[in-house]
């Protein structure tokens, strides 16, 4: 299974430049705000929804977030697949996606 430090490295790689080296989201051109990625299970009753965020990052979930603001990354959806638990279902997911989940969850807060 993919850990949280190799999901570290495709977070520095992808998604710093809005969510900020700590996750803890900000301000970006055109008044949009990234979110606070530390906080997501703080927000969700204090369980880390991972189908929604899975469908976050993948792009599948678009809905509320345009691609203008979360881009797609298509990268994330290459490689080999291997078994996560979302909804108690072992579901094939593409490492670098199932490494960015085990990643995010290394960074939940509860403040």
């Amino acid at each position: 299974m993919p850990t949280a430090h190799e999901g570290a490295v495709l977070f520095a790689d992808n998604c710093t430049a809005c969510h900020g080296y700590r996750g803890e989201g900000g301000i970006l051109v055109g008044d949009q705000t990234a979110p606070d990625l530390t906080r997501i299970a703080a927000r969700n009753g204090g369980e880390l929804p991972r189908a929604q965020v899975l469908s976050q990052i993948d792009g599948y979930g678009r809905g509320k977030v345009p691609a203008e603001v979360m881009p797609e990354f298509g990268a994330l959806l290459q490689g080999d697949l291997v078994p996560v638990e979302v909804n108690g279902v072992l579901t094939p997911t593409p490492r670098p996606l199932a490494a960015l989940l085990a990643y995010l969850e290394s960074i939940q807060v509860s403040r």
